[in-house]
């Protein structure tokens, strides 16, 4: 509808249609903790209120609940109070959601009601199987209002701090809980997930929330310190400890002291290092380069990966026993993809942080409810079928460009760079199910034989994973299955003159040097950065 549109009467709104909606007695309400279907606007007209969510308990009671611009009320989670959609396109004839047989819901649109779309489709009567819901359903209301139907535990967040996290997934709460019980304990934490997922946001809050929260928050990405330099940077170094030690160096451990160490990357340190790193947290004590005098050292160590240190143990590139140390308590961050219910929040939270700077705040909160949404609904559509290989650092950065390339328009704009970045990985996906940690393989591995392995492997480019996605084995599977094999090798075994001469061959082609040698890309990568080559995908 367009501002030329008739406006709909001003009429009080009507009793009937929010009669069926939550109940609250004990027979109808479902039990705590219960997962349930649940609304959650993406994007609205008034921007800050994405992450308000609808629990729609009504329907897992077994009766119907009618949704409108009148009621009833989104409310934000850990709040008591908050207010129906309110936008003027949305129509009073309510969208009607119902529970169906065999655990699908039934979503129903009276007529002359809001124009409801889904996957491009305009949608009057349609079910949605469990499958559907567990992957969630875009919905899109009067091309003004974008909603995730999607299900989620009916347990409500008390008011309090979020950690300074952003989300309420399932994901991000488990995150927060597992703070929660970690924080005041002196045990070493492995902060696990994708790159861009916030693992150092996750070691501060470890850290604000513990008994060294006065003390140093020392933050060190391993990754960006040249190797040689490692155990000097981390432990400390006597001046003449080696060339251009000219003094002391006190190094980020003692710099910790009393506080918190955080160690990114830490599949990135040198087998040196590894050995220091496991002297410390079995004895509490250090040796600075070049010393002969123990140090004693008191330190909480949070380290972080976004690596398979499993593969790096077979690879021969990380010690186990330094795992095990790490991984005194494990936290996994979910990827944005599996939390795409938060997508709405994020991207209002980074909006905000770039409005505020350029001056234009009042976006988020438009005076004329008839204005076009300042994030219009297409785009917030995009933006959630989008993969986000790079996480919420990429979310973050996206969101700048948007906004900071849209200053002064009323709307935002989609420029050609930003609209290629978003279709790089082709047409938008369909939304895809979170994994879950009771999933099972379809296969015992010792039913794979040889020739399908090798067939596997020769097919997915040696990519580990979708081989074993193939096999219908877990990846873990896959790894004992090349050990036995014995006409596959590992990266890790090469010798650096075979490596050395086929990288010449192929003149530093990535891809057909992991034909030619047959081993993984991404474990053949590794082997080439420690050997000082240069490589690159055809």
């Amino acid at each position: 509808m367009s501002r030329s549109e008739p406006r709909e009467s001003q009429s009080p709104p009507l009793v009937a249609e929010v009669s069926t909606a939550i109940g609250h007695t004990p027979s109808t309400v479902a039990s705590a903790d219960q997962a349930v279907p649940v609304l959650t606007l993406i994007s609205h007209p008034t921007a800050t209120r994405a992450g308000e969510r609808l629990v729609l308990e009504g329907v897992a009671a077994g009766r119907e609940v009618a949704v409108s611009r009148n009621g009833p009320n989104f409310t934000r989670p850990g709040e008591t109070f908050g207010q129906p959609l309110s936008d003027p396109f949305v129509s009073r004839t309510p969208i009607v959601f119902s529970p169906g047989e065999e655990g699908r819901l039934r979503v129903r649109v009276g007529e002359g009601g809001t124009r409801v779309v889904v996957d491009g489709q305009l949608l009057t009567s349609r079910e949605f199987t469990p499958e559907e819901l567990a992957a969630g359903v875009l919905l899109e209301l009067s091309g003004r209002v974008v909603v995730l139907l999607h299900q989620a535990s009916n347990k409500a967040r008390a008011p309090g701090d979020t950690l300074g996290m952003v989300g309420e997934s399932p994901g991000i709460r488990r995150v927060r809980e597992h703070i929660q019980r970690i924080a005041d304990l002196n045990v070493p934490v492995l902060v696990r997930g994708e790159t861009g997922t916030g693992k150092e946001l996750v070691a501060q809050a470890i850290h604000q929330h513990s008994p060294r929260k006065g003390r140093p928050f020392i933050s060190v990405n391993l990754g960006a310190i040249p190797k040689e330099l490692a155990a000097a940077e981390l432990f400390g170094a006597h001046r003449g400890a080696f060339t251009g030690a000219t003094r002391d160096r006190e190094g980020f451990f003692r710099a910790a002291q009393g506080g918190t160490l955080f160690l990114d990357e830490v599949g990135e340190a040198p087998p040196e290092v590894q050995v220091m790193l496991l002297r410390v947290l079995e004895t509490g004590e250090l040796y600075p380069v070049g010393g002969h005098t123990p140090i004693k050292t008191d330190v909480r160590l949070i380290a972080a990966t976004d690596a398979n240190l499993e593969e790096h143990i077979r690879d021969g590139r990380f010690k186990a026993p330094l795992l095990h140390r790490l991984a005194g308590y494990e936290i996994r961050l979910p990827p944005l993809r599996e939390r795409r219910e938060d997508l709405g929040m994020l991207f209002q939270h980074f909006a905000r942080e770039e409005l505020e700077a350029i001056g234009e705040a009042h976006r988020l909160t438009p005076q004329d409810p008839y204005a076009e949404p300042w994030l219009p609904a297409s785009l917030a559509v995009r933006l959630l079928r989008y993969a986000w290989p790079g996480n919420i650092r990429q979310l973050r950065n996206i969101t700048r460009q948007l906004v900071i390339g849209s200053r002064g328009q009323a709307v935002l704009q989609l420029d050609p760079r930003l609209a290629e970045e978003l279709d790089a990985a082709g047409p938008a996906p369909k939304l895809e199910p979170a994994p879950t940690p009771t999933a099972v393989a379809r296969r015992k591995s010792t039913e794979v034989t040889g020739e399908e392995l090798l067939s596997a492997l020769r097919q997915h480019a040696w990519d580990l994973k979708s081989a074993a996605d193939t096999l219908g084995i877990p990846r873990s599977s896959i790894y004992d299955l090349i050990d036995k094999h014995p006409n596959i090798r590992r990266a890790g075994t090469l010798s650096a003159e075979e490596i050395t001469a086929c990288h010449q061959t192929c003149g530093g082609d990535l891809n057909a040097m992991v034909q030619r040698l047959e081993v993984s890309k991404k474990a053949l990568n590794r082997r080439l950065k420690e050997l000082g080559l240069s490589a690159r995908s055809s």
